[in-house]
């Protein structure tokens, strides 16, 4: 049976191997991608999603819509360090021994129906059997809850990449990229009563995929898509070895994963509130976690990922992207 998923997000080096994964899961259906502004501009993010759908040629192909170009409040925050200028490691340093580009940008698509438009048309369409996979600040769900959160609120799943719970930030000390960049869309999606599952840096920081590990395995599927992941995460890769353990964290794609298999982490219902005034602790996510009586709680409003299993993630990402029997 398919699972119907709608993919928001702003590739991004782990947004385009979360996508990867997505595309080679015969059990997954990607509906819709819409882009949002966070690693890179939305401009670029929409045209590496249409980069990456090119490569990957799903049938039928999803269609891309172009979301918001800023948060709700604030001046966009980006990530060239650690995707390259274009977020996808700097392409256009790969050519074909013609000098041609080896990933041209594809023939614009053009989708005139906004994100949020299309974020609710196919939340009608499919109603609880969808899933909606959240990569990047949240800032088209917010909008899509400020237009009709009746609507939105008829979707399956929503899994959302972001957040700290008890763990430091990798932005500051207080908080996860996609929080900081737009904490006031990231608190209106979490209080508008949707059935969100949230992966937070506790549980994507312990999945890591070693350079060794991707290429050894990639090289057995001598095939174009094996050859653009060897080649965008070489810019990822790099900026991982700068930093503690090396290796690219796999952020996006533990949130993919565990919208194809939820066994994967093991969850919490919690109350989490994000701050949005704080001088130092823009996008922190203060999670109750206080062991006293529930009833001087706030009650829970998602599911929250504290556990995982790596070994078993790394597995299904690896077999997604090159079968074992190849």
């Amino acid at each position: 049976m398919s699972q119907h998923l709608l993919i928001d997000t702003d590739p991004g080096i782990d947004d385009a191997l979360a996508l990867m994964l997505a595309l080679s899961s015969p059990e997954a259906r990607i509906e819709a991608v819409t882009t949002v502004a966070g690693n890179v501009s939305v401009d670029l993010a929409t045209v590496n999603a249409r980069r990456i759908l090119a490569v990957a040629a799903p049938s039928p192909m999803p269609p891309v819509a172009r979301g918001a170009e800023t948060p709700l409040k604030r001046g966009l925050v980006t990530a060239a360090h650690v995707h390259g200028q274009d977020g996808l490691g700097n392409l256009e340093r790969f050519v074909e021994p013609d000098g041609r580009p080896r990933y041209p940008v594809p023939p614009d698509v053009l989708e005139t129906r906004s994100a949020a438009e299309v974020i609710l048309e196919t939340a009608d369409r499919w109603g609880s059997e969808l899933t909606i996979v959240a990569l990047g600040p949240l800032t088209n769900l917010a909008a899509a809850v400020a237009l009709d959160a009746r609507r939105l609120a008829r979707v399956g799943r929503v899994v959302v990449m972001g957040g700290a719970i008890a763990v430091p930030g990798n932005v500051t000390p207080a908080a996860e990229f996609n929080f900081y960049v737009d904490p006031e869309a990231a608190a209106m999606v979490l209080e508008a009563g949707l059935p969100v599952e949230l992966i937070p840096l506790d549980v994507t920081r312990r999945v890591v995929l070693a350079q060794a590990t991707l290429t050894e395995r990639l090289r057995r599927c001598p095939t174009r898509a094996a050859r653009f992941v060897l080649d965008f995460t070489l810019h990822g890769f790099a900026f991982g070895d700068d930093r503690e353990g090396g290796g690219i964290v796999l952020h996006d794609p533990l949130a993919v994963a565990v919208a194809l298999d939820p066994s994967l982490v093991r969850f919490e219902p919690l109350s989490v509130e994000v701050e949005c005034e704080g001088k130092l602790t823009r996008g922190l996510t203060l999670a109750d976690r206080r062991g006293i009586a529930s009833h001087r709680k706030r009650m829970p409003i998602c599911r929250v990922a504290l556990d995982v299993d790596p070994d078993r993630v790394l597995d299904l990402f690896l077999e997604r992207l090159c079968p074992a029997s190849a």
